[in-house]
């Protein structure tokens, strides 16, 4: 009995990455720098994250891969991923890595049910790493899945309902919109770690009604854990918020058993990330997507041309990168020096480096909104608090801008390009030209405030000075004594000069409480326009201000 042929459409190899970037919360409001990741550092029964040892240290572990890897980027870049080789125990100075990577091993598979009573589709888990920045208070998971020999349609649908962080809502039947029925974290010998919860509708309701703010489904908040979201009742050691859109950026590649069986229509829902569908209609309409081929596909190394080999198309919405090809070509299915391993280094950087940009800058966006909130002008306390946080955070972006802010990463062709297509289609120029120029306005506010304190300064020595001239004068007048102390006993010396120090000091502390009146006194007095009566009403109210 021969077997049948397989379809053209079949999925012969998929791989996935998440990547979900979170805000952390400060663990100290008065510490300028707070390293987050060392809270997972220490071993406990409730921690499964353990720090990532560094590829690069020993040269018996280097490969050709991590060489490759290496060069692609320029050396700022290189810099910021692998650091300078000094060591660990030099500390993460400029010119360092900053970058930490804690990673968990006690998830094997996913195991996902996409309609009830549907067979489930079970994902090998390849890694689960959280990538922490120094200085930053930004975290991005990263979690990579994999599977073989998959049906084209039902790979669009885990794509499509995969890394959905919460439902945005409900069908008639109260499952989550848009999201799996389940989804189950497997250990490796079966059992279950933790399941979703999408269906619980009362959660998530109750929970944006209580907190302003969505809850996140029970296995994604499982994965993070032990940290803990910002609004949660639980305990934990670093608490965040999220920064993205409920679902989460991904990369995908595909081996396909033939690439060129997808039509124009697989293509645009596979690069959008949308749900499967007739692959004749296309999801939006003709004039809408007239420019995607130019605006989302990167064909340098791609040939469409029957009979002509595939290669290796790339399209990219920011939100997704995906890479496609077919099964049958050795150099694409490469893991060690095709374009698998760059799939899973050389783009997972390119992409992480996007997003990680993006999600910074919308920390430093949130954070603003949060300083500003507690600003009180009639509140000296509060406006203390303030400028010194904005200040922080002035200190702390000008560190973004020169340690992680890179508009170009390569001069490789292909990564330089595919870089350049992805934080275009995130926009992260004009996000950063918005947060700058918040950041900008900041700072001329505390300028401005800093110069009107040190005008009521001036104006208040200035007053003290115009009235200390009376007196200077009059007693300094040709250096003249008008009393001839010098003969007189130690004690009565004394005695005279408290006599004149004290009155002296309340005069010269009552002429400070009272140097704003005073000046707007004297402010009168220069005014030739105002009479006589005027300029001592002026005077009287120096001593008894009208009542509001």
């Amino acid at each position: 009995m021969t077997e049948a042929a397989p379809s053209p459409k079949a999925v012969r190899t998929l791989r996935q990455i998440l990547l979900w970037p979170v805000y952390l919360l400060p663990l100290d409001e008065d510490a300028p720098v707070e390293n987050h990741w060392e809270h997972l550092q220490k071993p406990s029964p409730g921690n499964p994250w353990r720090e990532v040892d560094d590829e690069f240290g020993d040269p018996k572990e280097f490969q050709a891969r991590h060489y490759n890897e290496f060069v692609t980027f320029l050396p700022p870049v290189q810099r910021f991923l692998y650091g300078q080789g000094l060591g660990r125990v030099v500390g993460r100075t400029y010119g360092e890595s900053p970058i930490t990577v804690m990673r968990r091993s006690d998830i094997a598979r996913v195991r996902i049910t996409l309609d009830p009573g549907s067979a489930p589709v079970v994902l090998e888990v390849a890694h689960v790493d959280l990538y922490f920045f120094f200085d930053i208070d930004v975290a991005l998971l990263a979690f990579e899945v994999t599977a073989s020999n998959l049906p084209f349609e039902t790979a669009q649908e885990v794509l499509f309902r995969f890394g959905r962080a919460y439902p945005a809502y409900w069908e008639a039947d109260g499952r989550g919109g848009h999201c799996p029925h389940l989804v189950e974290w497997l250990a490796a010998d079966g059992s279950v770690l933790a399941a979703s919860d999408y269906e619980r509708k009362e959660k998530y309701l109750s929970f944006v009604a209580q907190h302003r703010a969505p809850a996140v489904a029970a296995h994604w908040e499982f994965l993070l854990s032990p940290m803990v979201l910002h609004h949660s009742d639980r305990q934990g050691p670093i608490r965040y918020r999220q920064l993205e859109y409920y679902r989460m950026p991904y990369m995908v590649f595909l081996a396909m058993e033939d690439a060129n069986a997808l039509t124009r229509p697989d293509l645009v829902r596979l690069a959008i990330g949308s749900a499967p569908g007739d692959p004749g209609e296309l999801p939006y309409s003709d004039r809408y997507l007239q420019d995607f081929e130019s605006r989302h596909c990167y064909d340098r190394y791609c040939d469409l041309n029957p009979g002509a080999r595939y290669g290796t198309r790339f399209m990219t919405t920011g939100h997704t990168l995906i890479v496609l090809g077919e099964a049958r070509d050795p150099f694409f299915n490469g893991a060690e020096g095709g374009v698998l391993s760059r799939f899973r280094h050389q783009h997972f950087l390119l992409f992480l480096i996007a997003h990680f940009q993006k999600a910074s800058l919308r920390m430093f966006s949130d954070r603003l909104v949060g300083i500003v909130s507690r600003l009180d002008i009639t509140d000296a306390v509060a406006n203390r608090i303030f400028r010194r946080a904005i200040r922080l955070t002035l200190e702390n972006f000008l560190r973004f801008e020169h340690r992680y802010w890179f508009h170009e990463i390569s001069n490789h062709a292909q990564a330089k390009e595919l870089f350049g297509m992805t934080r275009g289609q995130l926009e992260l120029d004009a996000l950063y030209g918005e947060v700058r120029e918040e950041l900008q306005d900041m700072g001329n506010f505390l300028e401005v405030e800093a110069m009107r304190r040190q005008n009521d300064t001036v104006v208040r020595l200035t007053v003290v000075t115009i009235l200390g001239l009376v007196g200077t004068v009059t007693t300094g007048f040709l250096g003249m004594n008008l009393f001839a102390l010098s003969e007189e006993t130690s004690s009565w010396r004394i005695a005279a000069f408290m006599a004149v120090f004290v009155p002296t000091l309340v005069l010269t502390v009552m002429t400070v409480a009272k140097s704003k009146r005073l000046s707007e006194w004297l402010d009168a007095l220069s005014d030739d326009t105002l009479s006589t009566g005027e300029k001592f009403r002026a005077f009287w109210r120096v001593w008894f201000p009208a009542k509001d």
